[in-house]
């Protein structure tokens, strides 16, 4: 089992970048999930199970920085810009910054009653995992965007993994496979909206595709290394 793709998600819920090898720290891959879209009004980041369209744009670090960009290419520097293409207020904040509320729906099929939830640490992510990982057979015909995950190998065997396994110079423990949320379905750019998405994973998969981790040794991952169980 082998790297294929290194995915890294700068800003929360926007598009991400394609890396071939990325520095994994004690948060994940460094820079990864380190900015939300912070809606003043409401006081929480929003994220694309409430707000869709943030899924159009894509945000990669340039000199450590996020820079955002729409479908189209155009870059949208500042907030702004950003506020203007989103038709609401909104300020790109760092998770150095503090504690934030999210929101996710407690019925996915309507999406309604909202509950929320305080984000830790200094990244934006879902929960204690801190970097994710599936296999391609595992994803098939299914496109690697819908599930924003980090690390895709070549070879099954993704949903056997536990303990601690050695990636590059890095060490994961292995936490605990990823539910799903309505985010599956949203469209990007190139992909429609897809209920059949989520519907397909609980009904085959009990609503679990990839495996969450936490980042026991920091270190360097590329593609092509091999992914082994810990001595």
């Amino acid at each position: 089992m082998r790297v294929e793709e290194i995915w890294r998600f700068p800003v929360k819920s926007l598009g991400g970048e394609t890396l071939t090898s990325a520095t994994v720290d004690e948060h994940g891959i460094e820079g990864d999930r380190a900015w939300g879209l912070y809606d003043p009004a409401a006081d929480r980041v929003l994220t694309a199970r409430r707000e869709p369209t943030l899924l159009f744009l894509r945000a990669r670090l340039v000199d450590g920085q996020p820079e955002i960009s729409t479908a189209d290419g155009d870059l949208l520097a500042d907030d702004a810009a950003l506020s203007a293409w989103l038709g609401r207020p909104v300020e790109l904040r760092s998770a150095r910054d503090g504690t934030v509320r999210f929101e996710t729906p407690m019925d996915e099929d309507r999406e309604a009653d909202w509950v929320s939830w305080e984000s830790s640490d200094e990244t934006f992510h879902d929960g204690r995992s801190k970097l994710s990982l599936v296999s391609r057979p595992t994803l098939g015909e299914w496109d690697t965007r819908r599930f924003r995950l980090n690390v895709i190998v070549d070879e099954p065997g993704d949903d056997q993994l536990a303990g601690d396994v050695v990636i590059g110079d890095a060490t994961l423990s292995i936490r605990k496979p990823i539910e799903r949320c309505i985010m599956v379905t949203r469209a990007q750019p190139g992909l429609e909206r897809d209920l059949d998405v989520l519907k397909k994973v609980r009904r085959e998969r009990e609503n679990r595709l990839g495996i969450g981790a936490t980042v026991s040794t920091p270190g360097e991952i590329s593609v092509g290394d091999a992914v082994e169980p810990a001595s």
